[in-house]
């Protein structure tokens, strides 16, 4: 049976917050956002070096991941319409689950070398089935928190979709050295049912949907686009995690293995210390953002990120060890974490807090586009000029948006602070929070 629905207090204590059952569901279901993630991604990608594609056919599956970067197409649609069963936010949640428990277990039963068609459809499958989740879950939870949980309620969040994203990586490369990636990912499968079992057991958010599709979907889109410098504020956004997306799990965990790490320590040596230094990297930006500002925050932890692309191009260079993998993935996931912190806060200022949830799908999604699209034929580069050729190429790519930002007014395409009431419109459309740029 549902937990019961909570109405905070206007002042509560730490004490009632911590008791909140929602704020502890959160963590389940952030599990379920991050599992799914690393599936189609990096933990795919060293699948199917195992079974010996060329790292074009593997950066070329990168595509798959497409849906995550689309997400806002159709995002007005699930806040528009409920299923007839457990609420708006609860039945899409409950049905994108179930879908990837079916998708996850179906791709493995497909061959990757004799049927990689058919193995890249089951897998784009699983990314529109994970995004839709994603969209649900950040607005149950904009929904369902009081602004005094919302804090504790979103770092719960992210600590669940790390722990996600910690069982389809190192445990799943680990379970692929033993039992083979056929099981290995009909474990992967049933472990959905952490987040089944918390949608069953989550209250559905009060709120009605938008009064219509024309609030759901066109409004949100005409309020951003009349801004000034809103079209040059999308292509900063596209370019500003390009060199990132260059040097992403699908594209390294295939360098580590050429070096000659097995799946066990690519999986532990490289996954654990880069979740602790993202999750590390992620507080930190957040406390020097208070000091450097917004404007500042971008340039510097910008510049790091695609610096410590070099600590991979001193791995190629010296071979196979231990410690330079570890530093090499602490180094780059702490800058990484901070410079996604501040894309993050940079993404919510431009959120209108009356359409926030298609408005940061949007933005979120087109951050990613660029680097998961032109990546994809990376492993053309890589075969033509060599890793260390290649890690230098992934610092370059960061200049572009630096040099953007130089240009863009302080105020461009900004939300603004105070907007009139919409007499169209029905009830202000969910909020969502920062941390669902992570996936």
């Amino acid at each position: 049976m549902p937990l019961s629905p909570m109405s905070a207090p206007a002042k509560p204590s730490l004490l009632q917050v911590l008791s909140s059952p929602r704020v502890w569901l959160l963590i389940t279901l952030g599990f379920s956002s991050g599992l799914p993630l690393l599936l189609v991604g990096g933990t795919l990608a060293l699948w199917m070096k195992n079974e010996g594609l060329n790292i074009k056919t593997i950066t070329a599956f990168g595509l798959v991941a497409m849906p995550y970067s689309l997400k806002f197409i159709w995002a007005p649609l699930l806040d528009r319409y409920a299923l007839p069963f457990l609420g708006r936010r609860r039945g899409w949640m409950l049905l994108s689950q179930l879908g990837l428990m079916g998708a996850i277990a179906a791709m493995s039963f497909v061959d990757p070398k004799q049927s990689p068609m058919t193995l890249a459809g089951i897998a784009t499958l699983v990314a529109f089935l994970s995004a839709s989740q994603d969209v649900v879950s950040d607005a149950w939870r904009t929904d369902i928190l009081s602004e005094a949980e919302r804090g504790f309620g979103v770092a719960n969040f992210v600590t669940g979709y790390r722990l996600g994203i910690l069982a389809s990586s190192p445990i799943a490369l680990t379970l692929s050295d033993t039992i083979g990636w056929q099981r290995t990912y009909w474990v992967m499968a049933a472990l959905m049912m952490v987040g089944v079992v918390a949608t069953l057991l989550a209250p559905e958010p009060e709120g009605r949907a938008p009064r219509n599709l024309r609030d759901a979907v066109v409004l949100p889109f005409t309020d951003y686009f009349k801004r000034n410098g809103a079209v040059a504020v999308l292509v900063f956004l596209m370019l500003y995690k390009l060199g990132e997306a260059f040097a992403g799990p699908a594209i390294v965990n295939p360098f580590f293995s050429e070096l000659g790490f097995t799946n066990t320590e690519i999986g532990w040596i490289s996954k654990v210390p880069s979740l602790i230094a993202s999750i590390a990297g992620g507080l930190l930006g957040g406390l020097l953002m208070v000091k450097l500002g917004m404007r500042k925050s971008l340039y510097i932890f910008g510049a790091l990120q695609a610096l410590t692309n070099l600590t991979y191009l001193v791995l190629a260079l010296v071979g196979k060890n231990y410690a330079v993998l570890a530093t090499a993935i602490s180094i780059d996931n702490m800058c990484g974490g901070m410079a996604t912190t501040a894309l993050g806060a940079y993404m919510m200022a431009l959120c209108n807090k009356r359409f926030s949830a298609t408005q940061f799908a949007l933005l979120s999604a087109l951050s990613n586009l660029g680097g998961r699209s032109l990546a994809a034929g990376a492993g053309f580069f890589i075969e033509w000029f060599g890793w260390s050729t290649y890690f230098c190429f992934t610092v370059a790519l960061a200049a572009p948006a630096l040099v953007l930002l130089a240009f863009l007014r302080q105020d461009a395409a900004l939300a603004p602070t105070e907007e009139p009431a919409l007499a169209t419109a029905g009830p202000a459309p969910e909020g969502t929070p920062a941390t669902a740029v992570a996936r």
